[in-house]
C-alpha cells in the first residue's frame, strides 16, 4: 500500500506566507475601491437632495424657505414632502454613524461621524433629525440674515442668472449649514472638529473623500470638487472667488494646515 504524503511544516508555512503576501497586495485596493464606491453613493445621495430642492421651488415661485430659528424653514423640514426615505440619502456613507447616537441637544459631527441626533428641545429642528450634509446658509429667504448683510443672500432661484453652476446648494458638512467667507481659514485639525470650533467655511473642508467633497449647486448639478476649490466657489453675492485662499489671490502653500497641503490648489 502506498504510503500518502503530507505537507510539512516548511511547506505550510510557506503557504501561509504566500497568502499573506498576496492578501497584502490586494487589500489597499480592495480599500480604494470600496471608498470609490461610497463616494460614488454620496455624490447620488447630493444629486438627489438637489432634486428635491428642485420640486420645492417649483412648488414655492422659486423662493427658498425663511429659516430664522424656525423649524417649518428648515431645509430638511420643507424637504421632507419630496423624498420617500430620509434614512437612505441623509448620510454621506463615509458618515452615517451620528454623533449622540440617542439624541441630546444639537450635536456637531465631523468628518467621519454625522451630526445629531437631535432632541426634542432644538426649536429649528425637527426631534431625531441627523445627517452628515448641510446647505449653504446663503440660500435661504430671510430678512433677518445670521451672517452677513441681507443683500448678500441669494433667497430665490431666478437670482442665480445663468451662474447657478458655481453657487453651492448643500454638500458633505459637519453642521446642517453654514454661511462661508472668502476669508474664512481652513481648519487645522480634522481629527475631531466641532461646528463651533471652525470657521464657517470649516464646516464644509472635510478630508471625507480624499481631498474632495461632494456638492450639489443650485443650477441643481452635482459634482465632487477639491477641498481647496471651495473658496473659488460663489457663495454668496459678494464672495471674492480669487480671494486669499485661490491660485488667483496669490495663496502660499504655508496657509493650509498640515493635512491640506497635498492636495490640488485652485
Amino acid at each position: 500500500m502506498k504510503k500518502v504524503r503530507g505537507f510539512t511544516l516548511i511547506e505550510l508555512l510557506v503557504v501561509i506566507a504566500i497568502i499573506a503576501l498576496l492578501m497584502g497586495i490586494l487589500m489597499p485596493a480592495l480599500q480604494r475601491v470600496r471608498s470609490q464606491a461610497r463616494a460614488t453613493a454620496c455624490l447620488s445621495n447630493v444629486r438627489q437632495w438637489a432634486l428635491c430642492f428642485n420640486m420645492y421651488l417649483n412648488d414655492n415661485e422659486g423662493l427658498f424657505s425663511d429659516y430664522y430659528e424656525n423649524r417649518n424653514g428648515f431645509w430638511m423640514s420643507v424637504l421632507r414632502p419630496y423624498h420617500a426615505d430620509t434614512d437612505k440619502m441623509r448620510c454621506c456613507p463615509e458618515a452615517t454613524k451620528p454623533m449622540v447616537p440617542e439624541g441630546g441637544g444639537a450635536p456637531s459631527g465631523s468628518t467621519l461621524r454625522a451630526w445629531g441626533v437631535f432632541d426634542g428641545n432644538i426649536q429649528w429642528a425637527e426631534e431625531g433629525d441627523y445627517g452628515s450634509y448641510g446647505v449653504n446658509g446663503f440660500i435661504y429667504n430671510s430678512e433677518k440674515p445670521f451672517r452677513g448683510n441681507n443683500d448678500d443672500y441669494w433667497k430665490r432661484l431666478d437670482s442665480f442668472k445663468g451662474s447657478g453652476n458655481n453657487v453651492p446648494l448643500i454638500m458633505d458638512s459637519l453642521w446642517v449649514d453654514g454661511w462661508p467667507f472668502d476669508s474664512d481659514a481652513p481648519p487645522a485639525n480634522m481629527d475631531n472638529p466641532s461646528y463651533g470650533s471652525v470657521s464657517m467655511m470649516g464646516r464644509f473642508s472635510l478630508d471625507r473623500h480624499k481631498g474632495t467633497v461632494n456638492s450639489a449647486f443650485m443650477d441643481f448639478s452635482a459634482r465632487k470638487i477639491g477641498v481647496k476649490e471651495l473658496w473659488t466657489l460663489k457663495w454668496h453675492r459678494s464672495f471674492d472667488t480669487s480671494g486669499q485662499y485661490t491660485v488667483a489671490g496669490g495663496v502660499d502653500g504655508s496657509s493650509w494646515p498640515n493635512w491640506m497641503r497635498t492636495y490640488k490648489d485652485y
